[in-house]
């Protein structure tokens, strides 16, 4: 069982998706293509009329390459990147690939990225033309109040983008009422699909304008965009057809448990379970619990002692596969709540962490 923030444990219904191969040119599969991107449009509360979600072969992180790489014209353009963690940070590392030229607002790991402080960034740098911010930052589970920032930038004029990668379809998100421009996920995270593409919901005035800008022909983004579009659900190059499949079943399980608030209540009790469990063995959360994801959580090392590859390999001979930390001046490790994953699982996993702890002391 794979305790991430993804990729993560799946239904044996979705895996047996894969298990057909399929042709990319082959009509039945433009149109489930097209009803995936219709379902994405549902769960991210954005209109047909008004946003379009496009798929991009790849990671997550090929998502966030290709909006940047898209969304931000080559001149006249200047991206600000408010980064509380790793992905955050990512984002301004693919911007210097870019050559984008971008105003990083740097926060703590374990402070979530407030918008006093953007207000006041904004106010002394008004070149900035876009903003982006990731929304659960996984290097500690924290979650960001993009409720409370993306309006107030959208209502400057500014276009905004917002990293959802480990949140979409775990954590609701209206994407319209927000005046977001671009919300990028990936299968393989909260829908409980598998590994092998990016989406993202764009709002079609907003890419409407992009053509031209992308720094690269497999991540250009309006291309892919049009192409789907104008061509009845085609993707530009060869598509993971298994993927889609066992997305698409898993878009039809997320909607049978209840959808995107009923994950969320499942994922938040793992959460609750886990955090309470961890504590009675001495563990303590890298995060306070207001600010705190339902997706991942963060613990410190409970000693210097503490060998995490040990933990580990033991939790792994038993079936359960955790990550180690990233934030940068802590000492920890992280354990993810979503996923295929029911409190049952969590009771388990603790006795197995307790009985590790026996034994290690």
């Amino acid at each position: 069982m794979l305790l991430t923030p993804g990729p993560l444990t799946t239904s044996e219904t979705v895996k047996s998706q894969m298990l057909v191969d399929h042709g990319t040119w082959d009509d039945e599969y433009k149109r489930d293509t097209q009803a995936v991107r219709a379902e994405l449009l549902r769960l991210a509360n954005a209109s047909q009329e008004d946003y379009a979600a496009v798929l991009m072969q790849g990671s997550g992180t090929f998502a966030v390459e290709s909006t940047l790489g898209t969304a931000i014209p080559k001149k006249d353009a200047v991206l600000m990147i408010a980064i509380n963690g790793a992905y955050g940070q990512r984002m301004a590392q693919i911007a210097d690939y870019l050559d984008i030229r971008h105003v990083d607002v740097v926060f703590a790991e374990d402070e979530i990225t407030d918008w006093p402080r953007i207000q006041s960034e904004l106010t002394a740098h008004p070149e900035v033309t876009h903003f982006a911010v990731v929304h659960c930052e996984t290097t500690t589970g924290i979650l960001n109040p993009i409720e409370t920032i993306i309006p107030k930038v959208h209502a400057m004029g500014i276009t905004t983008i917002v990293d959802a990668m480990s949140s979409f379809g775990g954590v609701p998100i209206n994407t319209a009422d927000l005046g977001l421009d671009y919300l990028i996920s990936s299968s393989n995270k909260c829908v409980q699909g598998v590994p092998g593409f990016g989406l993202v919901i764009a709002k079609r005035p907003t890419i409407d304008q992009t053509k031209g800008n992308a720094r690269s022909l497999a991540l250009d983004l309006y291309d892919q965009y049009r192409t789907f579009e104008d061509h009845d659900g085609k993707w530009r190059f060869t598509s993971p057809t298994h993927v889609v499949y066992a997305f698409l079943q898993a878009l039809r399980e997320l909607n049978a448990a209840g959808g995107v608030t009923a994950r969320n209540r499942r994922y938040a009790e793992n959460e609750a379970k886990l955090r309470e469990g961890m504590a009675k063995l001495g563990y303590e959360p890298v995060i306070k619990a207001d600010v705190q994801s339902p997706i991942i959580t963060s613990f410190k090392y409970p000693s210097q002692q503490f060998d995490f590859q040990a933990l580990y390999e033991y939790l792994k001979k038993n079936g359960f596969i955790i990550y180690p930390g990233k934030v940068s001046n802590i000492d920890s490790f992280r354990i993810g709540n979503i996923g295929q994953v029911f409190a049952p699982d969590i009771d388990q996993l603790l006795e197995l962490i307790k009985q590790y702890s026996v034994v290690e002391v």
